[in-house]
Protein backbone atom coordinates (compact mmCIF):
# COMPACT_ATOMS: atom_id res chain seq x y z
CA UNK A 1 0.00 0.00 0.00
CA UNK A 2 1.19 3.39 -0.60
CA UNK A 3 1.59 5.84 2.34
CA UNK A 4 -1.20 8.01 1.34
CA UNK A 5 -4.32 7.26 -1.09
CA UNK A 6 -6.22 10.12 -2.65
CA UNK A 7 -9.32 8.57 -4.12
CA UNK A 8 -10.40 11.16 -6.43
CA UNK A 9 -14.22 11.54 -7.39
CA UNK A 10 -14.85 14.72 -9.04
CA UNK A 11 -12.74 17.69 -10.37
CA UNK A 12 -14.90 20.53 -9.98
CA UNK A 13 -14.84 23.44 -11.94
CA UNK A 14 -13.97 26.35 -9.39
CA UNK A 15 -13.71 30.16 -9.09
CA UNK A 16 -10.40 31.53 -7.38
CA UNK A 17 -11.41 29.05 -4.34
CA UNK A 18 -10.76 29.72 -0.74
CA UNK A 19 -9.57 26.86 1.19
CA UNK A 20 -10.39 26.02 4.71
CA UNK A 21 -9.01 23.48 6.82
CA UNK A 22 -10.39 21.91 9.89
CA UNK A 23 -8.97 19.18 11.17
CA UNK A 24 -9.51 17.31 14.82
CA UNK A 25 -7.34 19.11 17.57
CA UNK A 26 -7.51 21.33 20.94
CA UNK A 27 -11.07 21.17 21.72
CA UNK A 28 -11.88 19.54 18.38
CA UNK A 29 -12.81 23.23 17.78
CA UNK A 30 -11.35 23.04 13.98
CA UNK A 31 -13.24 20.84 13.18
CA UNK A 32 -16.30 21.27 14.74
CA UNK A 33 -16.33 24.49 12.91
CA UNK A 34 -15.34 22.81 9.45
CA UNK A 35 -18.09 19.58 9.95
CA UNK A 36 -20.73 22.58 9.96
CA UNK A 37 -20.32 24.49 7.65
CA UNK A 38 -20.08 21.44 5.48
CA UNK A 39 -23.46 20.43 6.85
CA UNK A 40 -24.82 23.75 6.50
CA UNK A 41 -23.75 24.49 3.09
CA UNK A 42 -24.84 21.15 1.61
CA UNK A 43 -21.22 20.57 0.04
CA UNK A 44 -20.04 17.97 -2.44
CA UNK A 45 -17.06 15.51 -1.96
CA UNK A 46 -14.03 15.80 -3.89
CA UNK A 47 -11.84 13.33 -2.47
CA UNK A 48 -10.88 10.66 0.44
CA UNK A 49 -7.45 10.23 1.84
CA UNK A 50 -6.62 7.24 3.40
CA UNK A 51 -2.90 7.03 4.74
CA UNK A 52 -0.67 4.84 7.19
CA UNK A 53 -0.20 7.75 8.88
CA UNK A 54 -3.53 7.99 10.25
CA UNK A 55 -4.34 5.54 13.18
CA UNK A 56 -5.21 1.38 12.56
CA UNK A 57 -8.60 1.65 12.49
CA UNK A 58 -12.16 1.54 11.36
CA UNK A 59 -15.23 2.90 12.67
CA UNK A 60 -18.46 1.42 12.91
CA UNK A 61 -21.99 2.71 12.16
CA UNK A 62 -25.03 0.39 12.50
CA UNK A 63 -22.23 -2.87 12.61
CA UNK A 64 -21.19 -1.40 8.98
CA UNK A 65 -17.25 -0.24 8.79
CA UNK A 66 -15.81 2.98 7.65
CA UNK A 67 -12.13 3.26 7.40
CA UNK A 68 -10.75 6.34 8.63
CA UNK A 69 -9.89 9.14 6.37
CA UNK A 70 -9.63 12.95 5.65
CA UNK A 71 -11.86 14.75 2.79
CA UNK A 72 -11.91 17.11 0.98
CA UNK A 73 -15.25 18.61 -0.44
CA UNK A 74 -16.40 22.00 -2.71
CA UNK A 75 -19.34 24.63 -3.05
CA UNK A 76 -19.95 27.21 -5.92
CA UNK A 77 -20.65 29.88 -4.18
CA UNK A 78 -21.71 31.94 -7.37
CA UNK A 79 -19.51 35.11 -5.96
CA UNK A 80 -15.92 36.26 -6.74
CA UNK A 81 -14.68 32.72 -4.21
CA UNK A 82 -15.43 29.58 -4.08
CA UNK A 83 -15.38 27.50 -1.44
CA UNK A 84 -13.52 24.23 -0.53
CA UNK A 85 -13.12 22.75 2.82
CA UNK A 86 -10.31 19.98 4.16
CA UNK A 87 -12.20 18.19 7.37
CA UNK A 88 -11.76 14.24 9.17
CA UNK A 89 -11.42 11.62 11.24
CA UNK A 90 -7.74 12.47 12.27
CA UNK A 91 -4.46 14.51 11.79
CA UNK A 92 -1.42 12.61 10.98
CA UNK A 93 -0.44 10.66 13.91
CA UNK A 94 3.92 11.33 13.87
CA UNK A 95 5.99 14.19 12.34
CA UNK A 96 6.65 12.79 9.28
CA UNK A 97 3.09 11.63 8.92
CA UNK A 98 1.82 15.53 9.17
CA UNK A 99 4.22 16.93 6.84
CA UNK A 100 3.35 14.36 4.50
CA UNK A 101 -0.35 14.76 4.50
CA UNK A 102 -0.11 18.58 4.42
CA UNK A 103 1.91 18.75 1.17
CA UNK A 104 0.07 15.69 -0.52
CA UNK A 105 -2.85 17.22 0.02
CA UNK A 106 -2.04 20.84 -0.87
CA UNK A 107 0.17 19.65 -3.96
CA UNK A 108 -3.45 17.67 -4.87
CA UNK A 109 -5.49 20.89 -4.59
CA UNK A 110 -2.64 22.74 -6.76
CA UNK A 111 -5.00 22.46 -9.72
CA UNK A 112 -7.56 24.45 -8.27
CA UNK A 113 -5.57 27.63 -8.18
CA UNK A 114 -6.01 28.18 -4.38
CA UNK A 115 -6.86 32.32 -3.88
CA UNK A 116 -6.21 31.90 0.41
CA UNK A 117 -5.72 29.36 2.65
CA UNK A 118 -7.69 29.76 6.41
CA UNK A 119 -6.81 27.11 8.71
CA UNK A 120 -9.02 26.17 11.88
CA UNK A 121 -8.41 25.19 15.50
CA UNK A 122 -8.20 25.55 19.27
CA UNK A 123 -6.22 27.66 21.27
CA UNK A 124 -6.13 25.93 25.08
CA UNK A 125 -6.31 28.57 27.74
CA UNK A 126 -6.66 25.60 30.29
CA UNK A 127 -10.42 27.07 31.76
CA UNK A 128 -13.98 26.83 31.24
CA UNK A 129 -14.76 30.56 29.50
CA UNK A 130 -18.14 32.25 29.00
CA UNK A 131 -17.14 33.75 26.07
CA UNK A 132 -14.39 32.96 23.48
CA UNK A 133 -12.49 34.98 21.38
CA UNK A 134 -11.07 33.97 18.38
CA UNK A 135 -7.00 34.54 17.99
CA UNK A 136 -5.05 35.21 14.57
CA UNK A 137 -1.93 34.21 12.69
CA UNK A 138 -1.26 35.05 9.35
CA UNK A 139 1.34 34.67 6.76
CA UNK A 140 1.25 38.04 5.33
CA UNK A 141 0.68 41.38 7.82
CA UNK A 142 -1.72 42.34 5.07
CA UNK A 143 -4.19 40.44 6.35
CA UNK A 144 -4.51 41.44 10.13
CA UNK A 145 -7.10 44.68 9.35
CA UNK A 146 -9.42 42.76 7.82
CA UNK A 147 -9.45 39.70 10.43
CA UNK A 148 -9.88 42.52 12.92
CA UNK A 149 -12.76 43.73 11.66
CA UNK A 150 -14.43 40.41 11.54
CA UNK A 151 -13.71 40.20 15.21
CA UNK A 152 -10.18 38.33 15.72
CA UNK A 153 -7.27 39.48 18.15
CA UNK A 154 -4.09 39.61 17.56
CA UNK A 155 -2.43 39.45 20.99
CA UNK A 156 1.41 40.05 20.74
CA UNK A 157 3.19 37.10 21.46
CA UNK A 158 0.07 34.61 21.37
CA UNK A 159 0.35 31.61 20.39
CA UNK A 160 3.83 31.92 22.00
CA UNK A 161 4.26 27.75 21.47
CA UNK A 162 3.38 28.23 17.63
CA UNK A 163 0.99 26.48 15.98
CA UNK A 164 1.39 22.49 15.92
CA UNK A 165 -0.40 20.28 13.47
CA UNK A 166 -2.10 20.88 10.09
CA UNK A 167 -3.18 24.01 11.57
CA UNK A 168 0.04 25.13 10.97
CA UNK A 169 1.54 23.25 8.75
CA UNK A 170 -0.80 23.48 5.88
CA UNK A 171 -0.63 27.67 6.70
CA UNK A 172 3.77 27.41 6.14
CA UNK A 173 3.86 25.17 3.46
CA UNK A 174 1.14 27.41 1.55
CA UNK A 175 2.71 30.08 2.23
CA UNK A 176 6.61 29.07 1.64
CA UNK A 177 6.05 26.10 -1.08
CA UNK A 178 2.45 27.29 -2.76
CA UNK A 179 2.97 30.72 -2.61
CA UNK A 180 -0.92 31.34 -1.00
CA UNK A 181 -0.96 33.65 1.48
CA UNK A 182 -3.58 32.88 4.37
CA UNK A 183 -4.58 33.05 8.19
CA UNK A 184 -5.32 30.80 11.09
CA UNK A 185 -7.79 31.49 13.25
CA UNK A 186 -7.97 30.01 17.00
CA UNK A 187 -11.23 29.66 18.90
CA UNK A 188 -10.80 30.21 22.89
CA UNK A 189 -10.99 26.09 24.72
CA UNK A 190 -10.65 24.74 27.90
CA UNK A 191 -9.39 22.31 26.04
CA UNK A 192 -10.71 19.84 27.79
CA UNK A 193 -13.51 18.06 26.11
CA UNK A 194 -15.17 19.19 22.52
CA UNK A 195 -16.18 22.43 22.30
CA UNK A 196 -19.19 23.57 20.10
CA UNK A 197 -18.59 26.79 22.05
CA UNK A 198 -15.40 27.82 20.42
CA UNK A 199 -16.25 26.46 17.33
CA UNK A 200 -19.58 28.67 17.42
CA UNK A 201 -16.75 31.90 17.87
CA UNK A 202 -14.91 30.52 14.70
CA UNK A 203 -18.11 29.80 12.46
CA UNK A 204 -19.30 33.72 13.40
CA UNK A 205 -16.18 35.26 12.48
CA UNK A 206 -15.39 32.81 9.16
CA UNK A 207 -18.90 33.71 7.71
CA UNK A 208 -18.39 37.10 7.62
CA UNK A 209 -14.69 36.64 6.23
CA UNK A 210 -16.70 34.23 3.70
CA UNK A 211 -19.72 36.37 3.44
CA UNK A 212 -21.55 33.61 3.87
CA UNK A 213 -24.95 33.28 5.94
CA UNK A 214 -24.93 30.22 8.69
CA UNK A 215 -28.06 29.09 10.77
CA UNK A 216 -26.41 28.57 14.12
CA UNK A 217 -29.36 26.85 15.63
CA UNK A 218 -27.47 23.28 15.67
CA UNK A 219 -24.42 24.95 17.26
CA UNK A 220 -26.28 26.98 19.74
CA UNK A 221 -28.08 23.88 20.88
CA UNK A 222 -24.71 22.04 21.44
CA UNK A 223 -23.40 24.77 22.96
CA UNK A 224 -25.93 25.15 25.62
CA UNK A 225 -25.53 21.25 25.88
CA UNK A 226 -22.15 21.68 26.83
CA UNK A 227 -22.29 24.57 29.48
CA UNK A 228 -25.14 22.60 31.08
CA UNK A 229 -22.52 19.44 31.43
CA UNK A 230 -19.80 22.04 32.85
CA UNK A 231 -22.48 23.32 35.59
CA UNK A 232 -22.71 19.99 36.45
CA UNK A 233 -19.03 19.23 36.67
CA UNK A 234 -18.43 22.57 38.14
CA UNK A 235 -21.24 21.61 41.32
CA UNK A 236 -20.01 18.10 41.88
CA UNK A 237 -16.63 19.56 42.02
CA UNK A 238 -17.72 22.20 44.65
CA UNK A 239 -20.04 19.72 46.91
CA UNK A 240 -16.85 17.16 46.56
CA UNK A 241 -14.66 20.42 48.05
CA UNK A 242 -17.22 20.55 51.24
CA UNK A 243 -17.35 17.14 51.60
CA UNK A 244 -13.84 16.91 51.56
CA UNK A 245 -13.87 20.29 54.28
CA UNK A 246 -16.48 18.40 56.55
CA UNK A 247 -14.29 15.89 56.62
CA UNK A 248 -10.64 16.95 57.63
CA UNK A 249 -13.13 18.91 60.29
CA UNK A 250 -14.90 15.74 61.95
Amino acid sequence: MEKIIIKNYEDAELNSPILISGLPGIGNVGKIAADYFIEKLKMKKIADIFSEYLPPQVFLFNSTVHLVRDSIYYKKTGKKNDLIFLAGDFQGTTQEGQYELSYKIMEFLEKYNISKIYTLGGYSIGKIVETPKVLGAVSDKKLMKPLENAGISFPKGEPSGGIVGSAGLILGLGKEIFSIDGACLMGETSGYFADPKGAKQIIEVLSKILKTKIDLKDIDEKAKQIEEITEKMKEESKNKTTKEDLNYFG
